[in-house]
C-alpha cells in the first residue's frame, strides 16, 4: 500500500533517481527550480524563502501531499523544515537549520559543547570587496558563513591572497547576495543571536584524512548510519573519489558520532538526516569537525544501498511521515566496497573527451550495474571553473567490488573504456598544485546517463 504523497522541495540530480525508484511505494511530487539552469535560475532575481514556502503549501493541499523533505542545501532544507512548521508535519526545527547553515553560529556551539574538536575562528572583519585587515596571521582558511558558492572557501597565506580572493566582480556580488539573503531574511527573525550572514570568516587551517559521517535523529536519539571516506587530489582539496565503507577506526568513528550527538543536542535537531565533514589527524588522533549539513549527503546514497541494502532516500522519506527508519527493510546488498569516483581536469586549456556512442555501449553493457554523470562545459563555464576552482569535473561514476581491490580493478576497466584517466592519485608525482576548494554545489546539474 503506497504512503501518502511528499512534496520533495529542490529535487535534482541524486534526490530525482532516489525519489524515482521509490514512487512506488513513495509517491512525491516536486517544487522548486534550478539554481544552475537558465531560465531556471531567472527566480533567483526575486526568491524569497516565507513566500516559497506558502505557495509550497497551497501546491500540498492541492496535490493531497501530506509530508515534505529536501535534501537541497542552499534553499531546500530550511524551506522543507518552515513548511512542515507551517503545516504541522514531521520536520527538523527551523532554529536547528540556521544554526548548522550558519557557520560561524555553528563554531560557536561546537566550542561550548565539543572544543576538542573545534579549531581557531573567527568573522573576517571586511565587506564583500572591502579591505581586509592587516593584524591576521597566516595562513588562513577563509569561508562563507553562509556557503553560496564553496568556491569562496579556500586557504591564504598572506594577506595580497587573501585580499586576491575577496575581490568580486558586480555579477559576482550581486548572485552572492542574492543566494545569502534569504537566509539572512529568516535568519534575523529566528536566530538574531548568530549575526549577520553577509560575511565570510576566518578559521586556521586544518589537518588529517577527511571523512564524512551520515546519521539521521529520530525523536531526539542520533542514529549512525555510516562514515565514508573522501579522498583528495594529491596536493588539493579536490574531491577525487568518496569511498564505502570506511577504513577509519571504529573508535574514532564512535567518537565523531558522540561529537555529533553534543552539537546536534545543543541546536536542538531533534529530527531528521544530516551529516559531518570532518577530519582525522593519525598523528594526534584528533578529530576537528569541518560542518553540519542539516540534510542527507544525497550522493552517498548508492553507495549504502550498494554495500549495506540501506536506502537513504527511503529513510528520508520516512522520516517526513513520522515512520521509525529503524523499521525498514534492507535490499540484499550487491557489493562489498563501493565508490562515487570524480573525474577532473587541472589544465584549463586541455581538451577534455566525452565518450563516444560506442564506448557508452561498451560501458553499459560490460558495467550495467554503473551511474555515469556527465558534465560538458561551454568555453565560459570553464573559464569560471578555473577562475573560482583551478580545476573542471567533467565526471562522475558510481560502482560496487567484491572488495576495495576488486572495486579499482573495475574502476580501471570502466576507466579505459570511457578513456578518463583512473582517480587512483595517491602516488602520483605530477600533482602538485596549492590547496584548492571543491563543492558539488558549484556545479551545474549533471546529464545523467544510468542504466535504469
Amino acid at each position: 500500500m503506497p504512503h501518502p504523497k511528499t512534496l520533495l522541495l529542490f529535487n535534482y540530480d541524486w534526490d530525482e533517481q532516489g525519489a524515482k525508484r521509490l514512487q512506488s511505494n513513495w509517491p512525491s511530487v516536486v517544487s522548486g527550480f534550478d539554481l544552475f539552469t537558465f531560465p531556471s535560475n531567472a527566480r533567483l532575481v526575486w526568491f524569497d524563502t516565507e513566500r516559497f514556502v506558502a505557495k509550497a503549501a497551497v501546491l500540498a493541499k492541492l496535490t493531497g501531499a501530506k509530508a515534505v523533505s529536501s535534501n537541497h542545501e542552499q534553499f531546500g532544507a530550511l524551506c522543507a523544515a518552515l513548511l512542515a512548521e507551517k503545516m504541522g508535519w514531521p520536520g527538523t526545527p527551523v532554529k536547528a537549520i540556521l544554526a548548522c547553515q550558519h557557520k560561524l553560529y555553528a563554531r560557536e556551539v561546537l566550542e561550548q559543547v565539543a572544543p576538542e574538536a573545534n579549531l581557531p575562528f573567527s568573522r573576517l572583519d571586511a565587506a564583500y570587496g572591502g579591505p581586509v585587515p592587516n593584524n591576521i596571521e597566516y595562513p588562513q582558511f577563509v569561508k562563507p558563513v553562509k556557503a553560496a558558492f564553496s568556491v569562496l572557501s579556500r586557504q591564504v597565506r598572506s594577506e595580497q591572497e587573501l585580499h586576491a580572493h575577496t575581490r568580486f566582480g558586480p555579477w559576482e556580488l550581486w548572485v552572492i547576495k542574492h543566494l545569502v539573503e534569504p537566509f539572512e531574511r529568516v535568519a534575523k527573525k529566528r536566530l538574531p543571536e548568530a549575526g549577520t550572514a553577509h560575511s565570510l570568516m576566518l578559521e586556521a587551517p586544518m589537518r588529517g584524512r577527511q571523512y564524512n559521517l551520515d546519521g539521521y535523529v529520530w525523536r531526539g536519539q542520533v542514529r549512525k548510519l555510516g562514515v565514508v571516506d573522501e579522498v583528495m587530489y594529491p596536493n588539493t582539496d579536490a574531491f577525487m573519489r568518496f569511498e564505502y565503507p570506511s577504513k577509519l577506526n571504529n573508535d574514532v568513528q564512535d567518537r565523531a558520532h558522540d561529537i555529533a550527538r553534543r552539537f546536534l543536542e545543543a541546536v536542538g535537531f531533534n529530527h531528521g538526516l544530516f551529516n559531518m565533514e570532518f577530519f582525522h589527524d593519525e598523528s594526534s588522533d584528533k578529530i576537528t569537525v569541518i560542518e553540519f549539513n542539516p540534510r542527507m549527503a544525497s550522493q552517498f546514497s548508492d553507495l549504502y544501498l550498494r554495500v549495506d541494502g540501506i536506502d537513504l532516500h527511503e529513510i528520508a522519506f520516512a522520516l517526513a511521515h513520522n515512520v521509525d527508519p529503524a523499521t525498514l527493510g534492507k535490499a540484499a546488498p550487491t557489493a562489498g566496497a563501493a565508490a562515487s569516483f570524480v573525474y577532473r581536469s587541472f589544465e584549463q586549456h586541455a581538451a577534455v573527451g566525452f565518450p563516444s556512442f560506442m564506448q557508452r555501449n561498451s560501458f553499459w553493457k560490460t558495467f550495467p550495474d554503473a551511474l555515469l554523470f556527465e558534465y560538458p562545459k561551454d568555453t565560459k563555464e570553464l573559464q569560471r571553473d578555473f577562475k573560482w576552482l583551478r580545476s573542471y569535473r567533467y565526471g562522475i561514476m558510481h560502482l560496487g567490488g567484491e572488495n576495495a581491490r576488486h572495486l579499482r580493478m573495475r574502476c580501471e576497466q570502466a576507466s579505459a573504456i570511457l578513456s578518463w584517466p583512473t582517480p587512483y592519485f595517491e602516488d602520483a608525482r605530477e600533482m602538485t598544485m596549492d590547496t584548492i576548494p571543491d563543492s558539488a554545489e558549484l556545479f551545474p546539474r549533471a546529464q545523467v546517463s544510468s542504466s535504469t
